[in-house]
């Protein structure tokens, strides 16, 4: 029997849904707030004939389902990109992954051996039992490498000191590498290609697949193929509010109009958000644990310039506290499809922020000013090479890892308990800072659960490498995507979707 189906914004997550679903002849319904794209921090936006990603985003997983499912909506207008990245660090940059003869050189014969004793002395006396950030990488690789490559990096993407941010931040995503290992594997690398995808340490993979136009073109394409399923999808129609009559679920948009009769809902909405507008209301303690949730906000400042070859790689790490930019993209290394004019390259400089603060309410021009100074600081290009500029501002980009943080998502788990038909999938809706894929996973599971019409696979226990484990029992451990590689954990040298 067709069921009906409203899911809370058209992301990864709420797309895969919606065409799995539609295929599967259910009603669905999507709303999106956003007046013009869709995929959510996974769309691509144009300026000027210029395509960028808010953040760059590997299309790899560990799953074949998810694989199938790009290779379904996009066929051959998926690229395979050769994955090129570094680290600045102390007017240097280094190769990432780790070049064990590069890393040696620049770090210096000292250096490196200090690293080395600091290493051997946090195997030797480990913190024990470690709940933070800091104590638990300095386990792993030791403090001075800690300092050199994760500290600075750490604390500006997320605005906090590193020994307030949780250890299962670390541990999630840092999963399956070590200074060992990372070691190893830049004295004996493995080949990709071919390989058990099982086995590849995801930090690690020197390959990649890519759309031809970014991201957002596997998720348009996702929209048209769901639209010709009869899934609606509406644009510009955020949620105001969900409510549960005992039966179905009805939405309130913010456009004023109330649907009803809705089986299920899927939401992809921030927690924090949903939960303060879900009635009836929940529990005041599940409520305060919602309000008590927060998230990291991001700002890309778009830099168009007449320097072809500037640079080469996909994204540099800016471990480097004398400037404010974290991380910058190189869309043209993406995909030559992104940049119109081959004669042209366009760079996205990558700033951390909290929504409201001094970063978040600068001007454009102050921003792009910015930029044009930072990048020429660090000496990738020149002020005068810079033609245009442009930014974007994401919100709510990347829910924080503190230390309540687990504690508080629990209480609400276990309370929506008696709120059936009601899931929360993806990343912001989970408040699980995982990649595209663990979305769509979560997703794939939610609509095969009603689909079937009962609770086969409880989509928590979905792990980071978009793989799921009854019980959960490996949901703890980790993955990546540009989620990793955006924390900058392991340090992205020794060194993680993002």
């Amino acid at each position: 029997m067709s069921k009906k189906v409203a899911i809370i914004g058209a992301g990864p997550a709420g797309l895969t849904a919606a065409y799995l679903l539609g295929k599967a002849s259910q009603q669905v319904t999507v709303f999106e707030k956003d007046p013009q794209y869709v995929g959510g921090i996974s769309r691509t936006e144009t300026y000027k004939g210029y395509s960028f990603d808010i953040g760059g985003h590997r299309f790899f997983s560990k799953s074949k389902e998810v694989e199938d499912f790009w290779t379904e909506i996009l066929g051959d207008e998926m690229l395979e990109r050769p994955r090129s990245s570094r680290i600045y660090y102390n007017k240097q940059f280094f190769s990432y992954p780790l070049v064990a003869m590069d890393a040696l050189k620049k770090l210096g014969v000292i250096e490196s051996a200090l690293c080395v004793l600091s290493y051997l002395y946090a195997k030797i006396f480990p913190v024990k039992n470690p709940t933070n950030f800091e104590d638990w990488v300095v386990n792993q690789f030791g403090r001075r490498l800690f300092n050199i490559f994760f500290k600075t990096y750490t604390e500006k993407v997320w605005g906090i000191p590193c020994n307030e941010i949780s250890a299962d931040w670390a541990a999630q995503r840092i999963k399956g590498l070590s200074l060992s290992s990372a070691i190893w594997n830049a004295l004996f690398p493995k080949k990709n290609s071919g390989g058990d995808k099982d086995k590849v340490i995801k930090t690690l993979i020197d390959s990649f697949r890519y759309p031809k136009r970014g991201p957002g073109m596997m998720w348009e394409r996702c929209v048209e193929k769901s639209k010709a399923l009869g899934v609606d999808i509406k644009m510009n129609c955020g949620v105001n509010s969900i409510h549960f009559n005992g039966q179905s679920w009805s939405v309130e948009t913010s456009d004023g109009n109330k649907l009803e009769g809705f089986d299920y809902v899927l939401s992809s909405a921030p927690m924090r958000e949903l939960i303060a507008n879900t009635y009836p209301q929940l529990p005041e303690v599940a409520r305060n644990a919602a309000q008590q949730l927060s998230y990291r906000d991001f700002i890309t400042v778009v830099l168009i310039c007449n320097d072809a070859d500037a640079f080469s790689d996909n994204w540099i790490y800016i471990h480097d506290p004398n400037v404010k930019v974290g991380r910058i993209q190189n869309f043209k290394s993406w995909s030559p499809y992104m940049v119109p004019d081959p004669n042209m390259a366009c760079y996205g400089l990558e700033y951390f922020c909290f929504e409201g603060d001094g970063m978040w309410t600068s001007t454009n021009e102050e921003l792009i000013a910015l930029g044009k100074k930072e990048i020429e600081k660090i000496g990738l290009t020149t002020q005068a090479s810079i033609v245009d500029g442009y930014v974007v501002r994401q919100p709510k980009a990347y829910p924080v890892y503190d230390h309540s943080y687990k504690e508080n998502v629990d209480v609400i788990k276990n309370t929506l308990k008696e709120y059936p038909g009601l899931y929360l999938v993806g990343r912001n809706g989970m408040h699980k800072y995982n990649n595209q894929d663990h979305s769509m996973m979560t997703a794939m599971l939610a609509a095969k659960n009603i689909i079937a019409g009962q609770e086969i696979y409880d989509i928590w226990n979905v792990n980071e490498d978009a793989e799921y484990h009854e019980g959960g029992n490996r949901g703890e451990e980790g993955g990546d995507d540009h989620a990793y590689d955006k924390a900058g954990i392991i340090g992205r040298m020794v060194p993680q979707k993002v």
